[in-house]
């Protein structure tokens, strides 16, 4: 049996976001330390970090020291290298494993897995060479969506296939790398399903919250998401198969399509906390983040049962910034809206800057609050989508 690492130890963070802050403040609320990896020294988890180690992921050497100086790892984002994972792997336990961040920061690998494991996923094909592409089109038809197999998020890297005819000027834009070409899917609603897995195999599931995205940008996660019991049920198994078949330790989010027949197709893996699962922190027993933190540790993973009646949670993105600082005040008038600032000094549209989550009675009651609150910060409706 693994021994707990208990509180005063020193919890190190590979990645230096908005993730690995909020990481960080749970931690710290329960009395340990923490390190942290990130290129940069006043990034968002360095200015709560206990021991700053600014360096680039593939300096082996950086990372061999910040792993000594760490009882325990855990990833804040998926695109750190796995040569980084492993080194510190060698001095400290590593949770989620480098096997875990191999398998899922490549979308074909990913879809490999889901395959392995039998799971529902959009029809697709590997497109390594021109060849691949031709056999793609023919097999998945069109319209169909070509994605970067590495590195893409918040709809970056991805081209929207109509015509079969259009496909290899569309993978010539995106500089003929290695990716899934995989058929567009008509879904009736985006969720996510997060959750944690203990080192001993406990699960503990979050339920599944609806995602409204604008510009390929999550926006709005709320719930309970209106789900019948039949979807939040398939929901959470399909959830489970994932993270056991990870053998994941760790915190994670399985997104998905629900369709309108009412199944439900896995469409992307996070070995992390993920930003639909903000809401947790003020509306569930244990957050994803105190979660990521028992699951590093070893310790009980918390319970997850919701605290309110309903929840919700916006983001705040950069364009908030264009005419000033927000009014703070005038979002914040309501007392059950809360505010989460990032740390960040560069306000660029589309970046993630912070977020405001609101609690009700129901789940309609705290996605009108929530919103008003955003669009109270600049007095319009700016993305309120």
């Amino acid at each position: 049996m693994t021994e707990p690492i208990l509180p005063g130890a020193t919890l190190g963070v590979l990645g230096g976001g908005q993730l690995g802050r909020m990481f960080a403040a749970a931690a710290k609320r329960m009395g340990y330390r923490v390190a942290v990896l990130a290129p940069g020294e006043d990034g968002p988890t360095a200015q709560l970090a206990d021991l700053v180690f600014s360096a680039a992921y593939d300096d082996l050497d950086a990372v061999e020291r910040f792993a000594r100086a760490s009882d325990a790892v855990t990833l804040e984002f998926e695109n750190v290298p796995t040569a980084a994972a492993e080194m510190a792997a060698r001095h400290a336990p590593v949770r989620p494993s480098g096997q875990v961040l191999h398998a899922t920061q490549n979308r074909l690998r990913e879809r490999e897995l889901l395959d392995r494991l039998a799971l529902p996923s959009a029809r697709h094909a590997p497109v390594r060479t021109e060849a691949d592409l031709e056999e793609a089109v023919r097999r998945v038809g069109v319209p169909a969506v070509l994605k970067s197999a590495s590195t893409g998020y918040d709809g970056k890297g991805q081209r929207k296939v109509d015509r079969a005819e259009d496909a290899l000027a569309l993978w010539d834009e995106l500089g003929r790398q290695p990716c899934l070409y995989e058929a567009f899917v008509p879904f009736e609603v985006e969720l996510s399903v997060v959750g944690a897995r203990g080192h001993d195999g406990a699960l503990a599931l979050y339920e599944p919250s609806r995602n409204d995205h604008v510009d390929h940008i999550l926006d709005v996660s709320v719930v309970p998401g209106g789900f019948t019991d039949g979807v939040v049920t398939r929901a959470r198994e399909l959830a489970a198969a994932v993270f056991e078949g990870l053998e994941l330790v760790g915190v994670a989010c399985v997104e998905m399509f629900l369709l309108e027949d009412g199944s439900l197709l896995v469409n992307e893996i996070a070995p992390r906390p993920h930003n639909s699962g903000h809401l947790t922190i003020e509306a569930a027993a244990t957050s994803q983040f105190e979660a990521q933190v028992r699951a590093l540790a070893g310790l009980p993973l918390g319970a997850t049962e919701r605290l309110a009646g309903g929840a919700a949670m916006v983001n705040l993105l950069g364009d908030l910034w264009l005419d000033g600082a927000p009014d703070w005040a005038a979002a914040l008038a309501h007392p059950a809206v809360r505010l989460h600032l990032y740390g960040k000094d560069d306000a660029r549209p589309g970046r993630k800057m912070g977020h405001l989550t609101a609690t009700a009675d129901t789940a309609e009651e705290a996605e009108r609050r929530v919103r008003a609150a955003r669009a109270a910060l600049t007095g319009s409706a700016i993305r309120s989508g």
